[in-house]
C-alpha cells in the first residue's frame, strides 16, 4: 500500500502561550508524518518556542511583526506579556496582522491552513484562500456548552444573560456539568465582550467554526465522546481529533536543586502545584493557596507567577511562612521542568489549574489530582474530570465569590491523601484506569 502523500500545512494560532504550545505539539506529531510545517509567530517570542520544534527540516518558522495598539506595552505580543484586561488589545494587535498573513499564505499556497479562534486567519481570510481546519484547544465539553445551537445566545435581539449560562444548554450530554454564579458571570463578561468594532466574542468564535471547511480538536473520543457527537449535530461539518497531543518526555535531566529537594523526601510524599504560565493571583488568594499547602501536612513545591502588584515571590509570602515551613515546602517563581517534576518517585499529588495541556500531563503521570481551575474551559475540564470521570478532585470555592480558603486547598489534598478516604480511593482507582487509556500505544495512531 503506498503512504498518502505530504501535505503542506500552515498553522495560526492565536498569541497565547496556551494555544502556541499545543499548535506546536500537533505540528511535531504531523511532521512525524512526513508533513511540512509553516507556523505562523509572533517574532520575538519564537525563541522562547525553538527548543519544542522537534523537526526543524520539516517545520519552519515565519515570524509575524505585531502592530502596536494604544495601552498595549511596545513589547506585547501575547496573552503572556499582558495582564487579562489587555487581552481584548492583543486581539486588535493580531487583527492587525491579517493583511501579513494573507500575503504569506498567497507566497507559501499551502493545502490547509489551520487557524484558532482568534487568529488573524479568521472566517473572512479563510473562505479566500482555500481549505480550512479550525483546529481547537479549548475542549468539546466546554465548546458543546457554551457555542451549541440549542443555546440561544440572542434571543429576540436581546443578549442571554448569566444566570442563563448556569445551566447546561437542552440536550446537552450531563446536567451535571454546570457553573456556579460567580463562574457564569466571569464567563458571561468574557463571551460578550465587544471586540474590534461592535462584533461580540462569542459572534466571532461562531462565526470562525461555521465558516471553515472542517474541525479539529486536541481531544480523544474515550473522554469526550458525548459531547464531541453534540456539537457535531449543531454544527454539521467533518469532525476530527487529534487525540491528546501528549509531549514525549523532555530528554533534559531535571535540574539538579529540584533533584536534590525532592529527593529529600519519601516517595509519594510531595505535592506539586503549578497554575500554569498565565495565571496570576491576587495577594490573598496567593497566600490561601500557600497557607492550604502548608495546613495539609505534607512537603510540597509550589510553581507561581507573582501575585498582582508584587515584585517578587518573597514579598508575597505568608508572615512568617518560610521559616515554618523550612527545608519542608519551596515556592518557585518562572518556568520549571513540570513534567520531569510529575514523574519524580517522590511527587504524590498535583494540584492544577486545569489548563488542558497540565491537566493531561497530570492524568499520565503517577500522581493524583487537586483541581482549582480558575477561568474559562478550566472550569468545564474540572467539572468532567470532577463530576463524570470522577479522576480527581476540585477545591471548594464560595458561590458568590468564587474565593478558596486554606482550609479548602488542604481538605481536597488530604481527601486524596488520606488512605481511609472512600472517596479518595474510588478516585484513585478511576484515575489509574483512565491513565492506563491515556498511555496506550495506539492512541493518537487512531
Amino acid at each position: 500500500m503506498e503512504s498518502p502523500p505530504s501535505l503542506h500545512i500552515v498553522m495560526t494560532p492565536w498569541f497565547a502561550f496556551g494555544h502556541i504550545t499545543p499548535y506546536l505539539h500537533l505540528s511535531n506529531k504531523l511532521a512525524q508524518k512526513g508533513h511540512k510545517i509553516s507556523f505562523v509567530i509572533p517574532t520575538r517570542t519564537r525563541s522562547k518556542f525553538n527548543h519544542l520544534n522537534q523537526f526543524p527540516d520539516l517545520i519552519s518558522f515565519y515570524p509575524i511583526t505585531v502592530a502596536h495598539v494604544d495601552g498595549l506595552p511596545f513589547v506585547a505580543e501575547t496573552t503572556n506579556d499582558v495582564p487579562s484586561s489587555l487581552i481584548p488589545l492583543i486581539m486588535a494587535a493580531m487583527d492587525r496582522t491579517q493583511n501579513d498573513i494573507e500575503l504569506l499564505l498567497r507566497h507559501l499556497k499551502p493545502d490547509m491552513v489551520f487557524f484558532d479562534r482568534f487568529s488573524s486567519l479568521d472566517y473572512q481570510v479563510g473562505s479566500r484562500l482555500g481549505p480550512s481546519l479550525y483546529y481547537s484547544t479549548t475542549t468539546p465539553v466546554t465548546m458543546a456548552y457554551i457555542l451549541s445551537s440549542d443555546r440561544n445566545l440572542i434571543t429576540g435581539g436581546h443578549l442571554f444573560s448569566e444566570t442563563d449560562l448556569m445551566v447546561p444548554p437542552p440536550s446537552y450530554p450531563d446536567p451535571l456539568i454546570n457553573l456556579h454564579l460567580h463562574e457564569a458571570r466571569a464567563l458571561y463578561e468574557d463571551i460578550a465582550t465587544k471586540l474590534n468594532g461592535d462584533i461580540l466574542f462569542f459572534e466571532r468564535w461562531y462565526m470562525g467554526l461555521t465558516q471553515c471547511d472542517a474541525v479539529g480538536f486536541k481531544a480523544c473520543r474515550e473522554i469526550d465522546g458525548p459531547f464531541l457527537d453534540y456539537l457535531q449535530k449543531s454544527l454539521e461539518k467533518p469532525f476530527l481529533v487529534s487525540g491528546p497531543l501528549i509531549p514525549d518526555p523532555p530528554v533534559s535531566s531535571l535540574e539538579q536543586k529540584w533533584v536534590d529537594f525532592l529527593g529529600g523526601f519519601q516517595p509519594g510524599s510531595v505535592v506539586y502545584c503549578a497554575l500554569g504560565s498565565e495565571a496570576t493571583l491576587e495577594k490573598d488568594q496567593f497566600q490561601e493557596l500557600l497557607l492550604g499547602l502548608e495546613l495539609s501536612g505534607l512537603p510540597f513545591l509550589a510553581a507561581l507567577r507573582n501575585p498582582f502588584g508584587v515584585d517578587s515571590i518573597d514579598e508575597a509570602l505568608p508572615l512568617g511562612f518560610g521559616e515554618r515551613i523550612k527545608e519542608r515546602g519551596a515556592v518557585h517563581e518562572g518556568w520549571i521542568q513540570q513534567q520531569k517534576i510529575l514523574e519524580h518517585p517522590s511527587v504524590v499529588c498535583f494540584v492544577t489549574h486545569c489548563g488542558w495541556g497540565s491537566l493531561l500531563e497530570g492524568l499520565v503521570s503517577p500522581c493524583e489530582l487537586v483541581m482549582l481551575p480558575r477561568a474559562g474551559d478550566q472550569i468545564f475540564n474540572a467539572r468532567l474530570m470532577g463530576k463524570i470521570l470522577k479522576v480527581g478532585v476540585e477545591v471548594q470555592k464560595g458561590e458568590k465569590d468564587g474565593l478558596f480558603s486554606k482550609e479548602s486547598v488542604c481538605k481536597a489534598i488530604r481527601t486524596l491523601m488520606d488512605d481511609d478516604s472512600e472517596v479518595g480511593r474510588e478516585i484513585r482507582i478511576n484515575r489509574a484506569k483512565l491513565r492506563d487509556v491515556l498511555l496506550r500505544k495506539d492512541l493518537e495512531s487512531s
